[in-house]
């Protein structure tokens, strides 16, 4: 079973995952910021080349145009405004150049920077001579070898330098793409994430809190109702199973505490009803017995002296029930001494050899060897394996034997009594000391909690178990 997590680690998981959320989140924006950012830093230098680029064509024609005015319209001024084209263009060409990112950009401005030096050293010529030339050697120089020669290399160069950075453009307009897809996969994370929380948080709060909180508490209504029986189902986390198992425990200290209770008024109202009855029994049977023993004569008919021996039989049996009830329901303050197990043993069998023999049953006392010795109460555990003794003996079918074995363990003491009756109908239940069933015409079934509470107050134990072969073994178990 998986051991179950204290609340503080899962709120702390909890909380940890709450942060990393917040980092992927500000991470995700960052990079889309960042990509965002160079793309658009990058587009604006395209942009700008294009515009340079563009602006220098313009001024390639203004001052193409100059080259016309000056000779066809004879414009004084054109040949400065031509040459101050000239140092516009190159200008145009230092912010190109400035501009200008890569070795592929940078040979597409020197071509135009070629073409266009070129251009320069025929217009050049040009101006030089367009007095001393005839016209039409001028007019064609100026219509078809300028026009269809340098300056349609010129456009050419330019149409692949725009080309180029088309190209970077679109390469551009493709990479901001690519980033935005990877921006919104960064932010799909931990929006995805934000759920699983939100969902796993539920189903954990259901699982290990709600649900656990709710046994408890239904839990708890039956205990208070009386249900002693009742158990909290020990789930949820650490701090909820440990407060299912606290109340658990309350409950089996209560049932307990119920149960001592209950015995504790039984013997109560026991010992308040028994020596009032004791009283009015024993003063009759005293005046029985007495009245018993002054007619016992010899001038009677022994058929009247056998009754009379019934009587006081009967009267004797009676006194010995009355002194065990008041002897049970009184605290027990065992007298220790040291004495012989043997000794015990003989005086619990002696009251019982004439009944025994009635029904010609053996008691047979395994010897000892060595001698067992011990420091007990010898009357009360006396009377004790005597009440054993007469139920084995009224149990005990006629020609047949009771045996009682000893032996020594360590520091603690065994004995064993072991007989051939029919067993016992139920289990004796050594934490109930009340009267209990009796199998006895007139038993009072206070034998065996007798039994109980004279090993308890001695510190030992006993048991009853039925014999494979028939009848009942009852097991002492005793500090020596």
């Amino acid at each position: 079973m998986q051991k179950p997590r204290a609340l503080r680690h899962l709120l702390l998981i909890h909380e940890l995952t709450f942060v990393l959320l917040i980092v992927l989140a500000v991470t995700a924006g960052a990079v889309g910021l960042r990509s965002w950012q160079k793309a658009s830093q990058e587009s604006q230098r395209i942009n700008s080349l294009i515009q340079e680029i563009q602006q220098t064509r313009g001024d390639l024609y203004r001052q193409m145009k100059e080259l016309f005015d000056a000779y066809f319209l004879a414009d004084p001024q054109a040949r400065g405004e031509y040459d101050g084209y000239t140092l516009k263009v190159n200008d145009h060409f230092r912010q190109l150049r400035a501009l200008a990112v890569g070795e592929e950009e940078l040979a597409a401005i020197d071509g135009l920077q070629q073409s266009y030096r070129e251009f320069l050293g025929e217009t050049g010529g040009i101006l030089k001579r367009y007095q001393t030339l005839p016209d039409d050697t001028l007019k064609k120089a100026l219509n078809t070898d300028l026009e269809n020669g340098v300056f349609k290399r010129y456009e050419a160069v330019s149409s692949s330098a725009e080309k180029l950075l088309s190209l970077k453009q679109e390469e551009l307009r493709q990479r901001l793409e690519a980033a935005q897809r990877t921006s919104m996969l960064w932010l799909t994370i931990p929006i995805a994430l934000a759920a699983l929380l939100l969902l796993f948080s539920r189903l954990f709060l259901q699982r290990a809190i709600v649900t656990p909180i709710a046994d408890i508490l239904r839990a708890t209504s039956e205990i208070s109702a009386g249900k002693l029986e009742r158990k909290v189902p020990q789930t949820g986390t650490t701090e909820l199973s440990t407060l299912a198992q606290a109340i658990n425990q309350m409950a089996t200290d209560l049932a307990h505490s119920q149960e001592a209770l209950v015995r504790s008024e039984k013997q109560a109202a026991q010992g308040a009803l028994v020596p009032m009855l004791a009283h009015n029994i024993r003063n009759p049977l005293a005046s029985i017995r007495a009245v018993a023993q002054v007619a016992d004569t010899p001038d009677i008919s022994e058929e009247t002296r056998e009754s009379l021996h019934d009587i006081i039989s009967t009267v004797d049996r009676l006194e010995r029930w009355t002194g065990a009830l008041l002897a049970y329901l009184h605290p027990l303050k065992p007298q220790l001494a040291e004495t012989s197990l043997q000794h015990i043993l003989a005086g619990a069998m002696a009251p019982l050899q004439q009944k025994a023999r009635g029904k010609s049953i053996s008691v047979e006392l395994q010897p000892m060897n060595p001698p067992i010795t011990l420091t007990t109460d010898e009357h009360l555990l006396e009377q004790m394996i005597y009440n054993l003794l007469l139920n084995a003996v009224d149990a005990s079918p006629a020609h047949s034997s009771i045996i009682i074995e000893c032996a020594t363990v360590a520091d603690r003491i065994h004995v064993l009594i072991l007989d051939h009756g029919a067993g016992m109908p139920f289990t004796p239940n050594p934490s109930d000391l009340s009267p209990g069933p009796s199998t006895k015409r007139f038993g009072t079934g206070l034998g065996i909690p007798f039994a109980f509470k004279v090993c308890e107050a001695l510190g030992g134990k006993v048991a009853f178990t039925h014999r494979p072969n028939g009848g009942t073994l009852v097991s002492i178990d005793l500090p020596r």
